[in-house]
């Protein structure tokens, strides 16, 4: 068998075969990049999707504010600048007696702080927070837009105008063409000038439509009594037609010529006067305490509603905002604006009574003096001694009339019966008017002296002087004192009890006790079928006391630390004339002197003497048909 040999010529093509398929693979793979260059893509390839997805942001914003522009110039039309180029912020002016901050949104007042006063619970008082008010301009536009200052952005300015402090708040059409509110502070004073203004937006309001302003309050509860603070002295004031005039709580009435409205609170007010009066405008309170037990944040809301004139297509007012205390002394000051009737010193005599009398002494003792319970002693003893001679007059005609008591009592068992009733008064009056005594001389003098309790009665409790002034137990004279928590509420009398109206019930008691024997003086003695005036003054005597303790235990400890003090004086007074002045030997003397004199009767006296005469001879007749 024959052996092969090795064939290199085989050998060497099958390699050049596989070398030429290894290139073949080689040259036809997928290239294979450097780990380098993959770190390079990726950056590039991060890069540019920063890029594409800026561009699209940037178009996208673009994109927003046209639509932003759109849905603006939809909604305000031609206000539809001031609502792109306004921001949100406050500005802030204040002197020493009042601090307003001023929304840019709605160019309103957003809070009025009255400095120097302090809450009930010693809280900073504030007159406007916490959006409890709101000052608008409704008006609609030429484009049939209807708007609301209150939801627009006003630009704001502020600049001096020497000490004075100008802010300047525009709502803006353009450059040119504004609504403009500007507040002006003067240093030291509550009143701040305020004006509205509109320039080139004659051809923006609708004229034919009305531009309507509201001005809203709810009124925060300042003092300790919510009862006096929210009952009994919170009205809604306005002048118009050139009188001031009050609205009670749940009324609303149109008025036309409003000079300025004042919401009230007791101690402090916020007004709105204009030197344009309002036409027809509409004005509201309403009662927000539902239950005055509980511990209620607003008292009363007060709103006023007036369309607003255009002159020449433009709006133009000056007015003032006053936010402070109402202090008859402070508002007086203010001349031709009448803002004092709201300070409620009472009507017709009472007012007359504390504008001109009582006031004038509290000031000068004011002077003098800083314990202001020691200036109501003083004011007392001024106001007794002041009245004195009524007490004298009152306590001499009851002399006079004890003096001829017999004689009186005579008349009425000389002439017994209803059938004689006529003849016994004829007679009685008789015997009055040869001795010379009146029956009206003693009841003047007490009836003068109801005047002074009644305007009292309103100058204490008003008078911002005394409010938060101690004495001592009293923490606030212008409220009630508190000696005892109760635990538990007594009708008509509350949950605490006050000493000052425990002390001027007894001493009310006492003058009572002593004044009984001189009433019943001054009475003529009971006459059949009359009732017996002596039975109803004795329940008085206990009646009268307990009455004023229950009213005046949630009044002003003030009225009760006057009445109190002035019943001490009054018993004192009468002690003294009953025992070193009134001599009744000697008006017994005069009273017999008086009846031999001549008695010069009038016509008047005739005339009702004739009357008398005639109807007691009608009474005979009609007795003689029985």
């Amino acid at each position: 068998m024959e052996q092969k040999k090795f064939d290199y010529n085989s050998f060497i093509g099958m390699l050049l075969l596989g070398g030429i398929m290894l290139w073949y693979l080689n040259t036809n793979q997928p290239e294979v990049e450097p780990e380098q260059t993959q770190t390079t893509q990726v950056k590039d390839s991060t890069t540019t999707t920063k890029k594409e997805t800026v561009e699209p942001n940037i178009v996208e914003t673009v994109e927003n504010d046209s639509l932003q522009n759109v849905a603006l110039q939809n909604k305000f039309g031609a206000f539809a600048y001031s609502a792109l180029n306004g921001n949100e912020g406050n500005i802030t002016i204040e002197n020493e007696l009042v601090k307003l901050t001023i929304d840019n949104k709605g160019g309103q007042i957003k809070e009025a702080l009255i400095k120097n006063y302090k809450t009930y619970d010693s809280l900073p008082l504030y007159m406007i927070k916490d959006n409890n008010a709101s000052f608008n301009i409704n008006f609609e536009t030429t484009d049939n837009r209807i708007l609301n200052t209150k939801d627009l952005f006003f630009i704001p300015t502020f600049s001096k105008n020497g000490e004075n402090q100008v802010l300047s708040l525009k709502l803006k059409v353009s450059e040119t063409q504004f609504l403009e509110y500007r507040y002006e502070m003067k240093p030291n004073e509550y009143m701040v000038d305020f004006s509205i203004r509109s320039q080139g937006l004659s051809s923006v309001f609708n004229s034919s439509n009305p531009i309507n302003l509201n001005w809203s309050l709810d009124g925060y509860r300042h003092e300790k009594s919510m009862k006096t603070e929210n009952t009994m002295y919170s009205y809604y004031y306005y002048k118009a037609n050139d009188e001031v005039d009050y609205l009670n709580a749940g009324n609303t009435e149109v008025v036309n010529d409003l000079d300025w409205v004042a919401y009230k609170q007791h101690f402090f007010t916020s007004n709105l006067l204009s030197d344009t009066p309002f036409t027809n405008a509409t004005v509201t309170s309403t009662d927000l305490v539902k239950d005055e037990k509980l511990d209620t944040v607003f008292t009363k809301r007060y709103e006023l509603k007036t369309p607003l004139a255009l002159t020449g297509g433009e709006l133009n007012y000056n007015m003032k905002w006053f936010y402070g205390p109402s202090d008859y002394n402070l508002l007086k000051t203010y001349k031709g604006t009448d803002l004092d009737e709201t300070a409620d010193l009472g009507w017709g005599i009472f007012g007359f009574l504390n504008r001109t009398i009582f006031y004038p002494v509290f000031n000068l003792l004011k002077g003098f003096l800083s314990n202001y319970g020691l200036i109501i002693i003083l004011m007392t003893i001024v106001v007794r001694i002041i009245m004195s001679p009524l007490v004298y007059k009152s306590y001499l005609s009851s002399a006079k009339m004890k003096v001829i008591r017999p004689e009186l009592q005579a008349v009425n068992e000389k002439y017994p019966g209803k059938e004689n009733a006529m003849k016994r008064q004829q007679e009685i009056m008789a015997v009055q008017r040869k001795a010379g005594v009146n029956m009206m001389s003693g009841c003047v003098p007490a009836l003068l002296q109801m005047p002074v309790f009644f305007a009292l009665f309103k100058f204490f409790p008003t008078n911002i002087s005394l409010r938060q002034e101690s004495f001592l137990w009293a923490e606030d004279l212008s409220s009630y004192d508190t000696i005892f928590m109760l635990p538990f509420e007594i009708p008509f009398y509350g949950n605490h009890v006050s000493l000052f109206p425990i002390l001027a019930s007894i001493a009310i008691f006492f003058y009572m006790k002593m004044n009984q024997s001189q009433q019943m003086n001054m009475q003529a003695p009971p006459q059949e079928g009359m009732p017996d005036m002596s039975k109803m003054m004795k329940y008085m005597i206990y009646f009268s006391p307990i009455m004023m303790l229950f009213f005046f235990n949630n009044y002003a400890s003030s009225l009760s630390l006057y009445y109190f003090v002035s019943n001490l004086l009054t018993i004192s007074i009468m002690f003294v004339i009953k025992n070193y002045v009134i001599d009744e030997d000697k008006i017994h003397a005069q009273i017999e002197e008086n009846k031999k004199k001549p008695k010069k009767v009038s016509k008047f006296r005739q005339r009702i003497d004739a009357a008398m005469k005639q109807a007691q001879e009608q009474q005979a007749r009609q007795q003689k048909k029985k």
